[in-house]
C-alpha cells in the first residue's frame, strides 16, 4: 500500500497543508498558514488530538440525555472534527456547518469524506451572516471554533453576535467557544460580559496555569440560559491527560469585574498570539 503523502493547496485563507500522522493510520493534521486548524481520524472520529478539542466534546457530551441525538450549529468547519465526533456520539443528529473557506471545504470532501448518511451539512458561508439567517429556536447545541489565521474576527466577538447565537439556540441550548487570551484578560473579560448580557449560565474551561495569567492559551466559553451541569463537566475536564479547570459562579464574576460588553462598531480581533503559542496538543 502506498503511504499517504501530504496534499498542499491555496483556499480562500491561505495556504492549507493536509499532513499525515505516521502513528495512525487514515488520520491527518490539517494546518492554515502553520497554524494547526484540525485533526481528524477517519477511521475513529472519537479520538481527539487537540486539547481544547476534547474540553468542547466534553461540553457535546453533557447536552441533553447522553447519546441522544441533537440539533448542532458549528460556527468555522475546519476538516470537521466536531461534527464527525457528534455524528459518531450521537447518532440521528441534525448538524449545519458554516465555513466561510469554500476552498478548504472542497480540499476537506475530497481527501477526508465524510461518512455516509453522518446528517451533516456544510454551507460555504460567513459564520455570522449565516447565524442571523438560521431559523430561531433551532439548535440544541452552537459550537464556534473561527479563526482567521490565529485570530477569532472582530465580527464574532461583539454583544450583537451574542445575541444572535442566543436567538437560534433553544431555551435550553448551550453555546460554546473556543477562544484564546493571557492575562490581563484584555479580550477574554469582555466576551463574557458579552455572554452575560444574553444568557444566565456561564463557565470557562482551561487549563490552571491560562487561568492564573502564566500564559497565553485556549479558552473554552460556555453559556446557556438554564443551568450547567458544573459538577460532570469539572470531573471531566480534570480527568484528561492535560487537566483543565471550569471556572464558574464567583470566580468567573471576579474575572469579569468591571468589563463591558462590546457593541459591533468597537469589536476588535482576539489578540495575536505569541509565537509557539499553538503547538499541536
Amino acid at each position: 500500500m502506498n503511504e499517504p503523502i501530504p496534499v498542499i493547496r491555496t483556499t480562500d485563507c491561505g495556504t492549507a497543508r493536509l499532513l499525515p500522522d505516521v502513528d495512525r493510520d487514515r488520520a491527518w493534521l490539517l494546518t492554515v498558514d502553520g497554524a494547526p486548524q484540525s485533526y481528524v481520524d477517519l477511521d475513529d472520529p472519537q479520538y481527539l488530538e487537540f486539547e481544547y478539542v476534547r474540553r468542547l466534546a466534553h461540553v457535546v457530551d453533557r447536552a441533553g440525555e447522553p447519546g441522544a441525538p441533537l440539533d448542532a450549529v458549528h460556527l468555522g468547519g475546519g476538516a470537521l472534527t466536531l461534527p464527525r465526533y457528534v455524528a459518531a456520539t450521537r447518532p440521528g443528529s441534525r448538524q449545519d456547518v458554516a465555513e466561510s473557506d469554500r476552498g478548504l471545504i472542497e480540499l476537506v470532501h475530497e481527501h477526508l469524506p465524510l461518512p455516509g448518511e453522518a446528517g451533516i451539512t456544510v454551507h460555504g458561508t460567513d459564520a455570522r451572516g449565516w447565524l442571523e439567517q438560521a431559523p430561531e429556536d433551532s439548535a440544541d447545541l452552537l459550537i464556534a471554533d473561527v479563526f482567521g489565521g490565529a485570530r477569532v474576527p472582530a465580527h464574532l466577538t461583539s454583544v450583537e453576535y451574542a445575541r444572535a447565537a442566543g436567538r437560534v439556540l433553544r431555551a435550553d441550548g448551550i453555546y460554546a467557544a473556543n477562544l484564546a487570551d493571557s492575562a490581563p484578560f484584555g479580550f477574554l473579560r469582555p466576551q463574557l460580559a458579552n455572554f452575560a448580557e444574553v444568557f444566565d449560565e456561564l463557565a470557562l474551561i482551561a487549563e490552571p496555569a491560562v487561568l492564573r495569567g502564566r500564559r497565553f492559551g485556549n479558552v473554552v466559553l460556555v453559556a446557556s440560559r438554564s443551568a450547567l451541569d458544573i459538577a460532570p463537566l469539572t470531573r471531566l475536564c480534570a480527568a484528561d491527560a492535560f487537566p483543565a479547570r471550569v471556572a464558574h459562579g464567583a470566580a468567573l464574576a471576579r474575572l469579569i469585574g468591571d468589563a463591558a460588553p462590546v457593541r459591533d462598531e468597537e469589536a476588535v480581533a482576539s489578540p495575536e498570539p505569541p509565537d509557539g503559542a499553538f503547538g499541536i496538543g
